[in-house]
């Protein structure tokens, strides 16, 4: 039976046959729920009603109704069901129409995404472990053979052109020991004293008098080079570090290729002080030194190595169209090290969302502060809210979040290591994303720390030296964590500069001694060497001006010197008479 046959047949019945009297004009004739079928079949009947209920009408046959509708209609007969209300999602837009939703902070930390683990070994590198067995090899593993050899040919090459022979000569064993009288001054904190009075005999130290004459010390000071003149002009052309960036960029590569970075890196800046005259000479009125040379580092955070480096040469450095400065930074520095599930920690000079999305393309994360003039931040990153509050966002893969750590100032981090961000325990309730910025952004801060202790910088006015001064503090360093994890020694830094130095003279001293006893003669050899008289001032003073001399007066026993003696024999000119 159809809808509307039993419409009709409603219609047709009588008050008197209808069980439940005159039919309303106000009832919907859709409320089938008391219609009966008078036929031998009810049972069939009213399985066909029970499953016309159940069964959503569609909307052809269903009739509208003549008169208005008040009777009340079971739920899902005629009106149609109610959609799911579906809550609302709170977003935040940034100037540059960045879309961020808002997460709610939970008390368990997020869970680490897969491009978070660390799929290579950290440490030495199997070619530092074959070659490192004392402090010497470890040095000559950052700063090799050939860059002795090219420092030594440079230096050579001026010396000629300047003293117009070619009498004067160098070698890399003299400029060893040359780099160990360097790292004395520093390890003894010299690096302030005059250099004459490190060969002072009350003021100095015996190993600079053991090992280079002061006036040979300056001769190499004096022609020291890290390039040849004849081609740097064409190179400075293109390359405005091309004075040492021969030594700088070797140093780098042997650095890179004798270490693996753990799990965390930190890119940051250094400001190696010094006033040389320099085109790219900066000013950080910020930093403890107003004046030097800057660096763009990545160091390791557990061992402190330094593991790449850059100089920064001005604004007009190459880089992609449109790409900020410190992104072409980090993504340059950290090239060597992307794919293997690092995180990088950087500064909000650095920080940015696009930045994120580039490493995270590539198995890196990131995570680092991010500046309020930043055209992706919401504007809640601006408002000051309840202090330590947290308010976490999200876009994409990256999260948000800004702690209110201070009444007056709020801190943004964006990482993308976090899924969600949670609070720990304490009464400060620091987030989570913020307690691992603050576990991984020390990095180059703490090696720029070490190399200060003992730099062997000193007084120069030529910006090449400045920079090769650098690269000595960062080879110490690196060759330090280096020397004690291929050999297991625990040795303090200052103990391994010193003993580094002695072992980098040692093969000058032994071409010194076999020197000295070949110019003596065979019935010489046995015999202790012969201590020079102190040279004293002429005490007879009749033609001189109080002049030094190692003689003496055979009858009075004064000093004389040359010009109050007869040579004939060493008198004095009253004893004579």
């Amino acid at each position: 039976m159809t809808f509307a046959m039993a419409l009709e047949m409603l219609h047709n019945l009588d008050s008197d046959d209808s069980d439940a009297g005159a039919l309303s004009e106000v009832e919907s004739d859709s409320d089938l729920s008391w219609v009966q079928d008078n036929s031998s079949s009810s049972s069939e009947s009213e399985s066909e009603s029970v499953k016309r209920k159940k069964r959503r009408l569609p909307s052809s046959e269903i009739r509208e109704p003549d008169v208005p509708f008040t009777a009340d209609v079971p739920a899902g007969v005629l009106s149609p069901p109610l959609e799911s209300s579906r809550p609302e999602v709170a977003v935040e837009k940034g100037k540059d129409g960045t879309v961020w939703t808002i997460l709610q902070s939970t008390e368990r930390p997020g869970r680490r995404q897969s491009q978070n683990v660390l799929t290579e070994a950290a440490g030495p590198t199997a070619h530092a472990k074959r070659n490192i067995e004392d402090a010497l090899t470890a040095f000559l593993c950052l700063f090799d053979d050939g860059m002795l050899k090219h420092i030594r040919d440079c230096t050579v090459a001026e010396a000629h052109q300047h003293r117009g022979d070619s009498s004067w000569d160098l070698t890399v064993a003299e400029l060893k020991a040359f780099i160990a009288l360097l790292y004395i001054r520093g390890a003894q904190g010299a690096k302030n004293m005059d250099l004459g009075s490190l060969w002072s005999e009350k003021w100095g130290f015996p190993f600079f008098k053991e090992t280079i004459a002061r006036n040979r010390f300056r001769e190499i000071m004096r022609f020291l080079r890290f390039d040849k003149k004849e081609t740097r002009r064409v190179r400075l052309q293109d390359d405005r570090f091309a004075l040492v960036s021969a030594t700088w960029n070797k140093f780098i590569q042997n650095s890179i290729a004798c270490y693996k970075p753990g799990a965390d890196i930190t890119i940051d800046e250094q400001l190696f002080p010094t006033k040389a005259r320099c085109r790219f000479l900066q000013y950080m009125g910020n930093k403890p030194d107003k004046f030097g040379i800057k660096f763009w580092l990545a160091a390791d955070v557990r061992s402190k190595y330094m593991l790449n480096g850059a100089p920064f040469l001005g604004k007009e450095e190459a880089r992609s169209r449109g790409q900020l400065v410190g992104e072409s930074v980090v993504l340059k520095l950290a090239e060597p090290f992307l794919g293997k599930g690092r995180n990088i920690t950087t500064d909000n000079f650095f920080t940015s969302l696009k930045l994120a999305t580039a490493l995270q393309a590539k198995k890196t994360s990131l995570v680092g502060t991010m500046g309020k003039s930043k055209r992706e931040l919401p504007p809640s990153a601006k408002e000051q809210a309840e202090l330590y509050n947290t308010k976490v966002l999200k876009c994409a893969d990256a999260t948000l979040t800004i702690y209110q750590g201070k009444p007056r100032k709020n801190v943004c981090i964006l990482s993308s290591v976090h899924t969600s961000v949670g609070i720990t325990d304490g009464p400060k309730a620091k987030p989570e994303s913020v307690t691992y910025y603050n576990n991984t952004k020390y990095g180059v801060d703490v090696l720029d720390q070490m190399a200060r202790a003992y730099s062997v910088k000193g007084g120069t006015r030529r910006w090449p030296v400045a920079v090769f001064y650098n690269i000595l503090d960062l080879a110490g360093i690196n060759a330090h964590i280096l020397f004690k994890e291929c050999t297991s020694s625990k040795i303090a830094r200052r103990k391994f500069l010193l003993r580094l130095a002695e072992e980098l003279r040692a093969e000058f001293m032994e071409g010194k001694r076999a020197a000295s006893q070949s110019t003596q003669g065979p019935n010489q050899k046995n015999q202790p060497p012969q201590l020079t008289p102190k040279r004293r001032q002429c005490q007879v003073r009749r033609i001189c001006k109080q002049n030094k001399t190692h003689d003496n007066c055979c009858k009075c026993h004064k000093p004389v010197c040359g010009n109050c003696a007869r040579r004939t024999e060493v008198t004095c000119v009253d004893c004579e008479s």
